[in-house]
């Protein structure tokens, strides 16, 4: 049976995040296999509420785990290697990844107990690891994290390239310069490229992206311009950034303060690997609370409202001895992500009431993407020439219209969302399978399933309240009229004034008092029957049919 190559996402495609895409070479059924990259993406109280992460369901790999050669991480931000740690032990293979980005995952590990040494670092181009059918390389990518890569994967049904998180950026402060000759380069090597895998965040931007450092002088005349204590928010990963704004604070005046765990480990492993040289000293919360408040600057995290952030800690009062006062500036050097607006808005609200001057970027001034826009992606595709394109990173509509643009330009092209498995070999992509797919909840430190039915009983009763309803059954089988009902997250009376809970009871005392005997017997029946009178009661009264908990007691002889 002829060889093939196959492409299956099973995270990232038609959503943005949670990242996970498998390459396969071989006979149908038994090709040999690598997983680039494996990330999370985060929990809403609309959707997920209590829930931390999410993260791919991995079920068909670990079926097809004997298979499966290595993982390849891209680069370190969370929706590419946030689920290694929980995740990796369901595969236990090696774990490829640049310097930078690979401390990361190994502090991951190490913190899950898991071994560090199975991430081996990997250097750039033109290092070559030996996966099963598939030679790799990293190829340095500007984006907006160091040491990012795409892969070039080399099979014996052509090359490869899988472009990760990319923006094409010149001058990227701090990181690798996007450098065309290079990408021309990897399209002139034998056969050409047959295949990019390309991402698609940014397709709708009509204009070209923007070089990190187009933002030193404005951050610089902004923070120059505020008269007391200044605050800045950013991606924590964002290290280009953070050098910026720690610059722009040395230039007017004022001491450094980094306020956040993740920030702080960030410019710690920057430091640790060589990526980041030359950052400004920092002092640490108390001496910044005891320095006059036009000499310092807070850099913190949370810039996507999260509210244990320390920017949501600090609009709420007080942070690590710190506090914000009428007349202090805060500026979002960040974009808000789609879904995080309230959030974020909840803080610069509250950080009004307190007198504080919030500014955003809605002019452009104070942040730039690190994901190509679509004349950047077009340009790839004019440098890199391939055979066909597949959309990834991206929601449906970012996946389509990236398909569209490539259609455009006469080369081959296909959506594949998770779960679609594309046939690679012929001249243009093909669908062969669609395999099942799901997500995994980080729930406190448990993993559960989406289809447990945890998260939906948690959202049912976030909006239709709960009872627990309980009755005794004598050891002659005669149930006690008295039933006893506490409810949650309900109101405690009807719409005639009287006492809910007491109703409902009213209400069971009289269908107990008639049950017959073969009913109560029967404990599935109690407790459809109490359950059915409950939520009917209570739709009756206050328009809502809640969760309901039947506890039967039956008492023994002694």
């Amino acid at each position: 049976m002829a060889e093939r190559l196959i492409y299956l996402p099973l995270g990232g495609a038609g959503e943005i995040g949670m990242n996970a895409y498998v390459y396969g070479y071989g006979a149908p059924g038994k090709e040999r296999l690598i997983l680039v990259d494996l990330g999370v993406t985060f929990g809403d109280m609309d959707s997920s509420p209590g829930i931390d992460l999410i993260m791919p369901d991995l079920t068909w790999l670990e079926e097809n785990r004997d298979r499966l050669e290595a993982i390849f991480i891209t680069h370190g931000h969370e929706d590419h290697l946030g689920a290694l740690a929980h995740l990796w032990p369901r595969l236990e293979v090696p774990v490829y990844a640049r310097k930078f980005t690979g401390t990361l995952c190994r502090l991951k590990l190490e913190e899950m107990g898991l071994p560090a040494e199975t991430v081996k670092f990997v250097d750039p181009r033109p290092q070559v690891i030996e996966a099963g059918p598939f030679s790799v390389q990293f190829m340095p990518v500007s984006h907006s994290i160091p040491e990012s890569a795409a892969l070039i994967i080399d099979t014996p049904a052509g090359r490869i390239v899988h472009t990760g998180d990319f923006k094409l950026d010149e001058t990227p402060v701090v990181g690798d310069p996007f450098e065309p000759a290079k990408w021309s380069e990897i399209a002139s090597e034998g056969q050409g490229v047959k295949v990019l895998t390309c991402d698609s965040t940014n397709v709708f931007s009509s204009h070209p992206g923007r070089s990190e450092s187009l933002l030193a002088d404005p951050i610089r005349e902004w923070v120059m311009a505020q008269k007391n204590m200044v605050v800045a928010t950013t991606f924590a990963s964002n290290i280009a950034r953070l050098k910026t704004l720690a610059d722009a604070a040395i230039a007017s005046g004022r001491k450094v303060c980094l306020l956040g765990r993740a920030m702080r480990r960030m410019v710690s492993v920057g430091f640790e690997t060589g990526v980041l040289r030359d950052f400004p000293e920092t002092i640490g919360p108390d001496e910044a609370s005891d320095m006059p408040r036009d000499k310092v600057m807070l850099i913190v995290t949370g810039s996507q409202g999260e509210r244990r952030a320390a920017s949501a800690q600090l609009s709420r009062g007080r942070y690590l001895g710190l506090s914000l006062k009428e007349g202090d500036s805060f500026l979002f050097s960040s974009k808000t992500i789609p879904g995080n607006e309230r959030s974020v808005g909840r803080i610069m609200n509250a950080l009004s009431e307190m007198g504080v001057d919030a500014f955003d970027d809605q002019d452009g001034l104070y942040h730039v993407s690190g994901h190509a826009n679509r004349p950047d992606i077009e340009k790839i595709h004019e440098l890199l020439k391939p055979q066909i394109v597949i959309p990834m990173h991206g929601e449906h509509l970012h996946l389509r219209e990236h398909v569209q643009i490539a259609r455009g330009k006469g080369l081959k092209a296909e959506i594949a969302t998770n779960g679609t498995m594309l046939e690679l070999t012929g001249d243009a992509p093909r669908v062969i399978d669609q395999v099942e797919t799901g997500r995994l909840y980080l729930d406190g430190n448990t993993l559960i399933g989406a289809m447990d039915g945890i998260v939906r009983d948690r959202i049912r009763m976030a909006l239709n309240g709960h009872a627990l309803v309980s009755v005794i059954v004598d050891e002659d089988d005669n149930v006690l009229p008295d039933a006893w009902v506490e409810l949650m997250g309900l109101p405690e009376r009807t719409r005639g004034g009287d006492d809910l809970a007491r109703h409902i009871e009213a209400e069971l005392a009289e269908f107990l008092e008639g049950a017959d005997d073969k009913l109560v017997r029967d404990d599935k029946k109690m407790d459809d029957a109490i359950r059915k009178i409950t939520r009917q009661v209570s739709m009756e009264e206050i328009g809502k049919k809640p969760e309901v908990t039947v506890i039967v007691s039956r008492l023994t002889a002694d």
